[in-house]
């Protein structure tokens, strides 16, 4: 079975709770062999407060020490935090250091072949900042650890699934990233993606950047010079791609199956709809019915997916948290563990 490095995430969030949910059902050890790298300290203090769960934490130094046996918690255990270095549902720098340790220890357990994928839990940005550690998120520290330059963020729930233009940037920065290089490299790893996921023969769609794909001019130009030239260009490749098309009727149409994939052309446009989908939230019961959506780093040199939502503070410590995002992103990085060779 493929080895599945899971981080943590920040100790004051959700990712601790989630993560003990997970590892609390034994279905997930027919799928992989599941490793946790974090805290002791913090996932102890959880199953003290939850003795109906009888799980029992194995401290390995390495993953080929691991038990991955239902009822044991493989961890590697960076020992970084206690209980009462920060305070839960707090941003704290003792947190945002400690997400970015467990990120940075996963991915250097992949670089070396010692796990088949990486999953992350979320990280607190501005705690992370606050440490020391200048990254937008997860897509860059990946991005900046394995030395690669071309990669972009895919979102995924169900039928629909989402790569970015651009992300973690400004509405003004973003339209001007849309160029017909990078809207042709996020094709091209659009593309690879799904044959990585099984589909044979992907079928991509290319929103438009402006209303209505601009009018021809009217709303804009992006589309005629950079957006369309970089679909053509995809085409004479062979590759079966449409666009550019309007992204407010698009997510419909590809969540309906008629598209494998989206190029969304920045953050916004993509997650909207994926979240629309993935998020329901419970007006009466005041909490999140499902959060469902994953969150996968592409053209890494390694294996990385995620829950696509955030520390949840507001919810931390309350064992009310869904880990369904995470069994999720676990399923992903083992169907692409099995589909690549990285």
């Amino acid at each position: 079975m493929k080895k599945i490095g899971i981080t943590m995430g920040d100790p004051a969030g959700i990712g601790p709770e989630i993560s003990i949910k997970a590892f609390n059902d034994s279905a997930l050890y027919e799928r992989c062999h599941p490793l946790l790298v974090g805290d002791q300290s913090v996932i102890e203090h959880y199953l003290m407060n939850h003795p109906e769960l009888s799980l029992k934490v194995n401290v390995i130094d390495d993953p080929n020490e691991g038990k991955y046996t239902f009822g044991t918690i493989d961890l590697i255990d960076l020992n970084l935090v206690d209980m009462r270095s920060f305070q839960v549902g707090e941003v704290s720098e003792v947190g945002g250091n400690a997400a970015f340790q467990y990120v940075k220890e996963v991915i250097r357990l992949a670089l070396d072949k010692k796990i088949d994928a990486t999953v992350t839990n979320p990280l607190n940005k501005e705690a992370m900042n606050s440490a020391g550690h200048h990254y937008a998120g997860h897509t860059e520290i990946y991005a900046d650890l394995t030395n690669t330059e071309k990669y972009t963020m895919m979102l995924a729930d169900g039928n629909l699934r989402v790569v970015h233009v651009s992300t973690h940037v400004s509405l003004r920065e973003a339209c001007d990233r849309a160029t017909k290089q990078r809207v042709l490299d996020v094709i091209h790893i659009a593309n690879q993606a799904c044959k990585d996921l099984g589909i044979a023969e992907p079928r991509i769609a290319v929103a438009g950047l402006n209303p209505h794909c601009g009018e021809n001019g009217l709303f804009g130009d992006e589309e005629i010079n950079e957006i369309n030239p970089a679909v053509e260009a995809a085409k004479l490749e062979g590759i079966d791609v449409y666009g550019s098309l309007p992204a407010d009727t698009l997510f419909s149409k590809a969540n309906g199956g008629m598209y494998d994939i989206v190029v969304a052309m920045y953050h916004d446009q993509g997650h909207i709809p994926l979240k629309l989908l993935g998020f329901v939230y419970d007006q009466e019961k005041q909490n999140w019915k499902a959060v469902e959506g994953v969150n996968i780093t592409l053209n890494l040199p390694i294996i990385r997916t995620s829950v696509d939502h955030g520390t949840a503070f507001d919810q931390a410590g309350q064992w009310t948290a869904s880990e369904a995002s995470l069994v999720n992103a676990i399923d992903y990085a083992i169907r692409l563990a099995e589909n690549t060779n990285k």
